[in-house]
């Protein structure tokens, strides 16, 4: 965990407001300008307990950017049974072991049949992945928040 520094010289950090003048970022020009601002103050060795401060505010002005604009949406369990196959050489008829019948990978595949609890044991096992990645994650706007504020 970072340790919090305290704003000791309120000047200082009040002059560092002015010049950035943080805000909601809305644009590409202003995530590209304050992605410039933070570059600066993380290449500097000795930062002041102020610079640290926004440092921190524009980190997560960007990363709140870029979440609503750059972040994928989260993959299904079947794009991630699909990514596996593909990526390993695989075709169906490779994962009847898996899914028990050829018409049961079909129907998983093409989004007729939801993946049971033995086959996402059994993927997890083939594929050397954690179960949780054949979960659908779904998290609501208030939870993302909940959780960023007690993080």
């Amino acid at each position: 965990m970072t340790r919090v520094t305290e704003i000791e010289d309120k000047h200082e950090y009040a002059k560092l407001l002015i010049d950035m003048l943080p805000h909601v970022i809305h644009t590409e020009g202003e995530n590209e300008r304050y992605t410039a601002a933070l570059e600066i103050l993380l290449a500097k060795r000795d930062r002041t307990p102020e610079e640290n401060r926004i440092v921190e505010l524009l980190t997560l002005l960007i990363e709140d950017f870029e979440e609503k604009n750059y972040s994928l949406p989260p993959a299904s369990p079947r794009d991630v049974v699909r990514h596996l196959m593909e990526s390993n050489g695989l075709r169906q008829l490779d994962l009847i072991d898996v899914f028990g019948a050829a018409s049961t990978v079909s129907e998983v595949l093409k989004g007729k049949r939801d993946l049971a609890k033995s086959h996402i044991e059994k993927l997890s096992q083939r594929f050397n992945v954690s179960p949780e990645l054949f979960f659908v994650h779904r998290k609501s706007a208030s939870t993302r928040v909940r959780n960023r504020h007690n993080s």
